[in-house]
């Protein structure tokens, strides 16, 4: 068989998870359940028969995009109290399946996922990111996958071309023209999602439409050339890291089905 390789975002499904049950149950159970985290690794498993699976949690520390832009991430809602202490039981269980947990300093999981996909890419082998952040969508490939959970589909190409107008590796030139608000980007002011999938049908790449702004002639050309260091610095932030020294072999997260 075949290397075929989970890399599950640990964080962004145990807290899908989590405010499925809230809203459900409206429960502030002192005791937290850990089993509905639990069964939905158990059904990824089920669903991608992965050689190899590991979930990646977000590191301890400042990362490097917080360094360049004190804004980034800002505003966004803090982990329930009782979610956060509840996470060393929700990786023990995650390890009872056979699953390892792993969290590398300083390191956003993003970056650690990015660079886990690649070498196994490099390998010929097949991987699944399971998530539904879409900054993973920029690593799509004909061995790498991106699959929602939640609405149990994998999101490849197709969908990025339907729902953003734009291949998946321009997400990164997209979002840094247009925002991406879920990271706290606030992108080029005047350039939304349509602009920015326009002028990149017709540049190719960030770099391309940041040299041709002089020549519009038009105030979006203006706001362009205004912002370009900005445009360059949020698509530095937007990219993931693909090739940081881990420290981490494959062999550690085979998977054996109980």
């Amino acid at each position: 068989m075949g290397l075929n390789v989970l890399l599950i975002d640990a964080l962004n499904l145990i807290r899908r998870v989590d405010a499925a049950q809230r809203d459900i149950l409206g429960r502030t159970a002192e005791a937290y359940p850990v089993d509905h985290h639990v069964q939905s690794v158990k059904r990824a498993l089920k669903e991608c028969t992965p050689t190899h699976a590991v979930c990646v949690f977000e590191g301890q520390g400042t990362c490097f995009r917080s360094q360049i832009y004190k804004e980034y991430k800002a505003g966004r809602q803090p982990m329930p109290q009782d979610l956060e202490l509840s996470l060393p039981r929700i990786k023990d269980a995650f390890a009872e399946l056979g699953v390892r947990s792993v969290e590398m300093d300083s390191l956003e999981a993003d970056d650690v996922i990015a660079t886990l996909a690649c070498k196994v890419e490099s390998r010929k082998g097949r991987v699944v990111i399971l998530s539904t952040d879409k900054t993973f969508l920029q690593l799509l490939s004909g061995c790498v996958s991106v699959r929602d959970h939640f609405n149990k589909r994998y999101l490849d190409e197709a969908y990025v071309l339907d729902k953003f107008h734009i291949h998946p590796y321009q997400l990164a030139d997209l979002l840094a023209l247009a925002g991406d608000p879920t990271n706290n980007i606030p992108g080029i002011p005047g350039v939304g999602l349509k602009t920015a999938a326009r002028l990149l049908a017709e540049c190719r790449s960030l770099e391309n439409v940041l040299s041709q702004a002089p020549a519009m002639g038009t105030k979006l050309g203006q706001a362009i050339g205004k912002h370009e260091q900005d445009a360059l610095m949020f698509q530095g932030l937007l990219k993931l890291k693909k090739d940081i020294e881990l420290g981490l072999n494959l062999q550690s997260f085979r998977y054996h089905p109980g």
